[in-house]
C-alpha cells in the first residue's frame, strides 16, 4: 500500500504555510517539489566530494567522477537504457531538444518538412522554427483532436503529402496533460525514414517511461520535474546516430585532440558535454530516481491518478469552470477557466488561500491558440498531494468563484 503520510514527511517544504494556510502545492508541472534525500545529496557532495570529474587524478576527483559516471548508468537503468553511452546529460529538456535540432540540421535541406505537435512547449517549436529561417525547411503543425490530444491520423495525412524529414512531438502535453501517442508517431517516422523527437519533460514524472522499448532517435526530459534538482537533464538518442551526427557546443571535455591543425572529437556520451558539467545535480537526480524507486513508483503513479481523477470529476460538476480539453488518456493536470474571470485574478486570489497554481499560457501559446484562449488556470498534481488538499483547493476554488463572478 501506498503510505502517503510517510511520503509526505520527506518533504520539508510540504510542512510550510502560505498566508496563514496550509500550503497546497498544485504547480507540479512546472517543477516538483524535492526530498529530503536529495537536498542531502547536494549537501554532501559540496561538503565531501567537490571536484572536477574526469581530468583529475587526485582522489576527489576520483570520487567524483566516480559518483558522476554511476549517476549516468542509474540513470539510464530508469529509463530502460543500459548503454551509458547514449545517456547525455545537459541542463535539462530544453536544452537538449536544441541539441538535436541543431545536430539534425545537417541531414536537412531547403523544403524539408518538420512536423511539431500544436500543443508543444516552446522548448519543442522553437528550435524548429529557428531551423527553418536559417536553412529554409518548413515546421508544419500536427493538429490536435477534438479531445485535445494530437491527432496521428492527420501526421499520417501530412507525411504522405509532404517531404517530412522530423516529426517532434511531446510525449505529455504540459498545458493538457493528454498523453500523446507516441509509440504510433515514432513508428509512422520510421516508416518514412524521418527522425522521431519525443519532449518526455512531461512523461517522466507520471509514466514508466522505456526509452529502449519506444525506441525513438530522441528522447529529452528533465530532473527538476521528477523530484530532482533544477538545471540538469538527459538525452537519450540512437547510439548510430549520435556516432555519426556532428557535437553541438564546442570546449574541455568534449575533445579527443586539439590543434590549429584541426581538432578531433571524444567518444560517446562527452562528445555533446563540453565544459564542466553539473555534477552535483546529476548526482541528485540519481539519488531522486533512488527515491522513486523505494516509495514504489507504481503505487505512487496509481495513488496520483485517483487523485486526478478526483480532481477532474470536481472541476467537472462545477457549471463556472471550464476545463481545456477532455482526452481520453490524461495525467496530472487540469487547465480551466472560471467562466467571465481572467485566469491571473483567479491565481492571484487562490494564493492568498494558500493554493499555488499556475497561471497563462504555461509555454504553449499555440495551445491556447487553438482553443481561443489567452491563457488558463492549471492545477497540476503529484503522488504527495491529498486528497485532504483537493479538498482545501475546491474550497479555495468556489470562494474565490464566488467572488469574481458574483
Amino acid at each position: 500500500m501506498f503510505d502517503i503520510d510517510r511520503v509526505r514527511a520527506d518533504f520539508p517544504i510540504l510542512k510550510r504555510e502560505v498566508h496563514g494556510y496550509p500550503l497546497v502545492y498544485f504547480d507540479n508541472a512546472a517543477t516538483s517539489q524535492k526530498p529530503q534525500s536529495v537536498i542531502d545529496a547536494i549537501s554532501h557532495y559540496y561538503d565531501h566530494t567537490n571536484s572536477n570529474v574526469h581530468r583529475g587524478v587526485h582522489t576527489l576527483s576520483g570520487e567524483a567522477t566516480d559518483a558522476y559516471e554511476g549517476a549516468r548508468a542509474r540513470i539510464g537503468a530508469w529509463f530502460g537504457v543500459s548503454d551509458t553511452k547514449t545517456v547525455i546529460l545537459l541542463r535539462g529538456a530544453t536544452e537538449a531538444l536544441n541539441l538535436v535540432a541543431n545536430i539534425v540540421s545537417t541531414r536537412l535541406h531547403s523544403g524539408d518538412v518538420i512536423l511539431v505537435g500544436q500543443t508543444e512547449h516552446h522548448a519543442n517549436i522553437v528550435p524548429w522554427q529557428q531551423l527553418a529561417e536559417r536553412m529554409g525547411v518548413r515546421v508544419i503543425p500536427i493538429p490536435v483532436d477534438d479531445s485535445g490530444a494530437l491527432s496521428l491520423d492527420a501526421a499520417r495525412a501530412l507525411a504522405e503529402s509532404h517531404p517530412v524529414k522530423v516529426i517532434a512531438v511531446g510525449h505529455v502535453s504540459n498545458a493538457i496533460g493528454a498523453v500523446n501517442a507516441v509509440d504510433g508517431f515514432v513508428a509512422l517516422a520510421k516508416s518514412i525514414g524521418a527522425f522521431s523527437v519525443i519532449d518526455g519533460a512531461q512523461a517522466a514524472p507520471h509514466l514508466r517511461v522505456n526509452c529502449a522499448a519506444l525506441d525513438a532517435d530522441f528522447y529529452a526530459l528533465s530532473a527538476h520535474k521528477c523530484c530532482g534538482p533544477t538545471g540538469i537533464g538527459v538525452l537519450f538518442g540512437r547510439r548510430e546516430l549520435l556516432e555519426s551526427l556532428p557535437p553541438w557546443q564546442g570546449g574541455g571535455d568534449m575533445i579527443d585532440r586539439v590543434s590549429f591543425s584541426g581538432t578531433t572529437f571524444n567518444e560517446l556520451p562527452w562528445k555533446y558535454e563540453a565544459g564542466t558539467p553539473n555534477i552535483a545535480d546529476t548526482i541528485a537526480f540519481a539519488t531522486a530516481l533512488d527515491y522513486l524507486e523505494s516509495i514504489d513508483f507504481d503505487a505512487a503513479m496509481a495513488y496520483e491518478h485517483r487523485l486526478h481523477q478526483i480532481l477532474i470529476d470536481g472541476m467537472q460538476s462545477r457549471e463556472h469552470i471550464e476545463i481545456l480539453g477532455h482526452p481520453s488518456h490524461w495525467v496530472s493536470v487540469c487547465s480551466f477557466n472560471v467562466k467571465g474571470a481572467h485566469p491571473t485574478d483567479v491565481g492571484t486570489l487562490m494564493d492568498q488561500l494558500g493554493v499555488a497554481v499556475r497561471t497563462g499560457h504555461h509555454c504553449a501559446m499555440p495551445t491556447m491558440e487553438y482553443f481561443g484562449l489567452p491563457g488558463t488556470v492549471r492545477a497540476s498534481l503529484a503522488f504527495y498531494n491529498t486528497e485532504a488538499e483537493l479538498t482545501q483547493f475546491f474550497n479555495a476554488l468556489d470562494r474565490v468563484t464566488e467572488m469574481l463572478t458574483g
